[in-house]
């Protein structure tokens, strides 16, 4: 190894002998060395500024972020990879609403009990603006969980065929955290109940809430969906064109216990045997019909796409993506005093590494095998709709995309010293994550807070829904002090800041953290890049049985 590589690597506080000086080159240090908090500071507090009125999608503040991103990009000498030859994917979003005067109808079958008028709120249907279910059976499925490779299945011996599914959010105690979490998915659970036959699907809460309002006419729900170019849904959470599944809704506490003891059943002993990991799916008495009017609002919005082409005239066909949400929440309920949620660390930051990525290939006059895609999205705090589109629709062959590589609000409010690779498990991606974080002298640590479910609510996840492994990388555990408690002090942190006007450029940064973020996101993906082996789910994955494609 050559003297000045070793001293470059020192210098940047890496470990350069825990990866060979074939795979990491003294010019790929000397980019590294080169990545400055201030860059990414300077991106935060545009894309954080008061005038983007916190980057709501389809406002003008939006776009002034899509124009920063784009010319930023530009200037590194990243290509256009959108629509038309440009930077821009087209995202079309429809919010649609449930309309005054929808119905809900119960019709017990010898039950003593009858279903509260007002215990079942509709979601709109995003493709019919009215639409009307006839009276059909129901059936409770438990958590509505059909996983035969787990040794849990919901709908073994219950017919839903042409009757409503009422579930229960929830998993068996004994999933694995990712494998419970994915298994909640709203549209996993929908398309399950379609595979059966089933016309609905009620969400039943498990634990009474607030009195509901009187009346027969059910409580209007929004959605928002996003529609491709012959005006069907391409993406939405808990709604699939085609399906079958024409109504999905929520159901109370109150409305599911009537339920049950109309069918002889009770909602303890129910939800008893389901925390025992035991089915406890019946069929119930009675048919539910229901007429709604949906009303919509369609806007356009835009991810944003750049390539950087691969020196592999083989490989140069492939791509590794590297992505993180533009979007924020807009102007909302004053807290404090501000009512701008500008989004500084969620989601400015992963945007900032992204451009910082970009900066590291412009770096490099040697690109590597592969392809990159640079991937800004739109409408993830609308649940993950413009990665799913993008995902579903790229502008590339679906099939020539090897992996993600996401960033979502990094957390970057101390030094960064071990790191959670959400999702690596579950494919070879675990190695160029471990290959890289011992690199830069980063422990790799399981997840301190599965119960956040993080791996299914970033946009990483809608890659995985097409198959593709993907990960998400957030803070571990460890501590300058030794304390190993950074999760305590970013819960504390998060409770006074996520999703709050208080999340602004004026809130606590650690940028040098946020490089190490960069160093560690843009050298995973360039090992992926440089692999002539594309990335795969391990043998009998959870994930990869469920979405890889033949």
């Amino acid at each position: 190894m050559k003297l000045s590589f070793l001293l470059l690597a020192l210098s940047l506080g890496l470990a350069p002998l825990a990866a060979p000086a074939q795979t990491i080159s003294t010019k790929v240090t000397r980019a590294l060395r080169q990545v400055r908090p201030d860059d990414l500071k300077t991106h935060i507090q545009y894309l954080a500024d008061d005038r983007l009125l916190g980057r709501k999608p389809g406002t003008p503040g939006y776009q002034l972020a899509v124009d920063y991103v784009t010319t930023q990009l530009r200037a590194f000498g990243v290509q256009p990879a959108g629509d038309n030859g440009g930077f821009t994917q087209l995202v079309r979003l429809r919010r649609a609403t449930v309309q005054p005067g929808a119905t809900v109808t119960y019709q017990p079958a010898g039950g003593s009990l009858v279903l509260p008028p007002a215990e079942v709120h509709l979601y709109p249907h995003p493709e019919q603006p009215r639409m009307q279910l006839a009276p059909s059976g129901l059936a409770f499925a438990g958590y509505g969980i059909s996983a035969p490779d787990q040794g849990y299945d919901d709908y073994q011996n219950l017919d839903v065929r042409g009757k409503v599914v009422v579930i229960v959010r929830g998993a068996p105690r004994r999933f694995p955290s990712t494998v419970a979490a994915a298994s909640q998915d709203q549209t996993l659970l929908v398309q399950t109940a379609a595979q059966h036959g089933a016309v609905g699907v009620l969400f039943a809460s498990p634990r009474p809430a607030p009195a509901s309002a009187s009346g027969a006419a059910a409580r209007p729900l929004s959605t928002t969906s996003v529609l491709g170019p012959d005006g069907r849904v391409a993406a939405a959470r808990g709604f699939i064109s085609g399906s079958g599944v024409q109504l999905t809704g929520t159901l109370s506490a109150a409305g599911l216990q009537a339920l049950l003891l109309n069918s002889a059943s009770d909602t303890a002993a129910v939800l008893s045997r389901l925390r025992q990991g035991q089915p406890a799916a019946t069929t119930l008495r009675g048919t539910l019909a229901a007429s709604w009017q949906s009303g919509y609002q369609d806007i356009d919005s835009y991810n944003v796409v750049g390539k950087i082409t691969g020196s592999d005239a083989t490989l140069r066909n492939e791509y590794v993506v590297h992505s993180a949400h533009l979007d924020h929440l807009g102007v909302g309920a004053p807290v404090k005093g501000d009512s701008i949620y500008n989004g500084a660390h969620d989601n400015a930051s992963g945007v900032a590494s992204v451009l910082e990525i970009a900066r590291l290939y412009s770096r490099l006059k040697q690109k590597p095998k592969r392809s990159i895609l640079l991937v800004l999205q739109t409408g993830e705090e609308l649940g993950l709709l413009g990665s799913a589109y993008f995902a579903a629709r790229p502008p590339v062959p679906k099939t020539s995309l090897v992996a993600d590589i996401n960033t979502d609000m990094p957390t970057i409010i101390a030094p960064l010293l071990s790191v959670v690779p959400l999702g690596a498990q579950h494919s070879s991606l675990a190695q160029p994550v471990a290959e890289a974080a011992r690199y830069l002298n980063l422990t790799v640590e399981e997840d301190p807070e599965p119960e956040q479910n993080r791996f299914i609510r970033s946009d990483q996840y809608s890659f995985v829904a097409q198959g593709i492994p993907a990960l998400h990388i957030k803070y571990g555990n460890r501590t300058p002090d030794g304390k190993n408690n950074l999760a305590e002090q970013v819960q504390k942190w998060r409770a006074a800041t996520y999703h709050k006007p208080q999340d602004d450029s004026n809130g606590i940064f650690d940028f040098e953290a946020g490089s190490q973020y960069v160093r560690l996101n843009f050298l995973i993906g360039y090992l992926v890049a440089q692999n002539p082996q594309r990335p795969t789910w391990n043998p009998g994955d959870f994930f990869g049985q469920r979405f890889a494609k033949p």
